[in-house]
């Protein structure tokens, strides 16, 4: 996301507290919403409302066990947009627990124990989706098969929905599959139009299920770039790294490398690029460093999806890059006004 830049000379914009810039991109955030809770059931909107009460809940402890104005800081909506992120990358039948425990995680260790907003090196949402990813493997692995979940022409019910939240029906097991990215990691498939059956609304269009998210979450990342909530420079580096990445391999071993088209049409690709990467705390400022910083994700995701350990690269190329973040911008700062170079790195046997 955009920050007011630090060096002259200095504007001021109306109208962009931290609280309406957090609300804006819960609201962008709506379409994919949308789109998920049609092609996978009630449970995304579910974990949407378990997370929010969790986030709140533990932002006002531990705010309360620091003696700082609740009320105050509750109202700037962080806490919220931090449970909407991580509600909408758990599946959406993993334990209620398991996504009160990434929450928590979220706020009191990758948040609050830094000193709140402002100051946490990486991204919240990032680090307790990863905890629980490498704790919790085989729920946080349960997506549903759009094709799987059908029964008489009707997806899960909101009742259904419930029952696999919080009790785990054996029943769910039958309706979960692998997603795109999971097949993919098996070499089961690599095309993306096969990766799943598609709804009858859908069959028309001949259009794969994490296509439509994918293109729900762009419309959503447009949005923010139109309101100058973010800027292009991070989203378009990652998804420019990842295309390249993954064409050159593709061009050079088609039998075992999924196409371009693929790698950015599933998964977390469009809501890693426009939601995720785009914090502005644990991001790089400068507009050089926001390139170098989204093309590292870019790399790190293909990395991660075709060699790792884990199906998607999204939450572990963002908190690596975290890591480099302040690096980047050191050796990234904009020219001063009025001087002619940037004052950028060290300089050996001169002023540091």
């Amino acid at each position: 996301m955009a920050l007011l830049r630090i060096t002259s000379p200095h504007t001021q914009r109306a109208g962009r507290r931290t609280s309406w810039v957090m609300q804006m991109v819960i609201y962008a955030t709506l379409p994919g919403i949308i789109v998920q809770t049609w092609l996978f059931g009630w449970g995304t909107v579910i974990n949407l409302a378990i997370a929010g009460v969790a986030a709140l809940l533990s932002e006002a402890a531990i705010l309360a066990m620091r003696r700082r104005p609740i009320r105050f800081f509750l109202q700037d909506y962080s806490a919220l947009l931090t449970a909407v992120l991580l509600g909408i990358a758990l599946p959406p039948t993993v334990p209620w627990w398991v996504t009160v425990t990434a929450v928590s995680f979220a706020i009191v260790f990758a948040k609050q124990i830094y000193g709140g907003l402002g100051n946490n090196p990486f991204n919240p949402a990032m680090v307790g989706y990863a905890i629980v990813l490498v704790s919790f493997p085989v729920p946080m692995s349960q997506w549903l098969g759009v094709s799987s979940v059908v029964a008489s022409g009707e997806m899960l019910s909101f009742s259904q929905s419930l029952q696999a939240i919080f009790h785990q029906l054996p029943v769910i097991d039958s309706y979960t599959m692998a997603t795109p990215l999971d097949g993919f990691k098996h070499k089961e498939l690599l095309d993306s139009q096969s990766a799943f059956e598609t709804l009858p609304a859908l069959q028309a269009a001949s259009i794969d299920s994490w296509l439509w998210v994918n293109l729900a979450y762009l419309m959503g990342g447009l949005a923010l770039l139109w309101l100058r909530i973010i800027t292009w420079h991070t989203p378009a580096a990652l998804l420019g790294a990842l295309l390249v990445m993954s064409g050159l391999f593709y061009v050079f071993d088609t039998s075992n490398a999924a196409s371009p088209f693929f790698h950015l049409t599933t998964g977390a690709a469009m809501f890693g690029a426009f939601f995720i990467a785009t914090d502005p705390v644990s991001s790089c400022t400068s507009n050089r460093g926001k390139l170098i910083y989204g093309a590292g994700i870019g790399i790190l995701i293909y990395i991660i999806r075709t060699w790792g350990g884990y199906p998607d690269g999204v939450a572990f190329g963002v908190l690596l890059m975290n890591f480099a973040a302040p690096l980047i911008d050191y050796y990234t700062q904009p020219r001063t006004y009025g001087h002619k170079k940037a004052k950028t790195g060290l300089k050996i046997g001169g002023d540091h």
